[in-house]
């Protein structure tokens, strides 16, 4: 019996070291070659240089292209995370069958194809009249980071006592007050982490930004269209290895950020026992 559990668990870290290299060994391709001296990415290295990076200075197009990607990205994120902490709370506050269906139907997005989702909204923007254009992309990837923010404040409410917010009722507080003073207060980790994450989902995402972008390209679109230019390769790869890292640390920012704000603090009290409701 030990030596079948031994030879299980020698397997099972054979297919996890398997997977992360199969993952994550592409990924690491790109900063190894972002650094060499040559347009050619083969192996062995040609030389050391930081030339790549320069010329990421220079670039006009690529300047545009990523303050496209930061107007659309943060106005998406700041969408996606109030309609997420909306959504969120009345699910868990109301808990009737109508507020489970809207927050059931916020997380949708993530199940469909994006192609999909782009070519509805594409129909969608044309009739409307707005046509391919940055409010489009805006709208598109608000619904695209919906989800994670729906996701990531349903579970911070869902992990308030009730009694939080029963207790200032009772002392008089309305329930937009006890909302304002009381919840958003101690969801304010999640609120940041949900904001972050939607920003980055909305920075890196391609396929709905592909059928909504009129002649503002966001920055991927930006970097799928260097890819028609071989001698423009390294200067791709130098633009991903930046990228990359930035997700890198975004994304563990807001891991954080929510992982701090996860346990529950004891109710706020004032010298007389009575929460500062006022």
């Amino acid at each position: 019996m030990s030596a079948h559990r031994s030879t299980g668990r020698a397997w099972l870290r054979f297919y996890i070291v398997a997977y992360v290299v199969f993952l994550y060994l592409p990924i690491a391709i790109i900063p190894i070659f972002s650094f060499n001296n040559s347009i050619q990415a083969a192996f062995p290295l040609s030389g050391f240089t930081l030339e790549w990076y320069g010329s990421l200075l220079n670039n006009e197009n690529l300047h545009r292209a990523f303050t496209t990607s930061l107007i659309v990205g943060f106005s998406a994120a700041f969408l996606a995370t109030t309609i997420g902490v909306t959504v969120g709370y009345m699910e868990v506050a109301g808990g009737d069958r109508v507020s489970r269906i809207i927050s059931s139907m916020a997380r949708l997005p993530i199940l469909i194809p994006g192609v999909i989702v782009g070519i509805a909204l594409l129909i969608l923007v044309n009739l409307a009249g707005l046509g391919p254009s940055r409010i489009a992309i805006v709208l598109g990837h608000t619904l695209v980071a919906l989800p994670t923010a729906v996701v990531i404040m349903r579970g911070r409410f869902l992990a308030l006592p009730k009694s939080f917010s029963e207790v200032a009722m009772d002392l008089g507080a309305h329930e937009w007050t006890t909302f304002r003073r009381i919840v958003l207060p101690l969801a304010a980790p999640a609120i940041a982490s949900s904001f972050m994450l939607s920003f980055l989902t909305s920075f890196d995402e391609f396929i709905v930004a592909f059928f909504l972008s009129g002649t503002e390209p966001t920055l991927p679109l930006f970097v799928w269209g260097q890819l028609r230019f071989p001698k423009a390769l390294p200067s791709v790869m130098a633009l991903g290895s930046v990228i990359l890292l930035a997700s890198i640390v975004i994304a563990t920012a807001a891991e954080i950020i929510r992982r701090r704000g996860a346990p529950v603090y004891d109710l706020p009290v004032t010298a007389k026992g009575n929460l500062p409701i006022s």
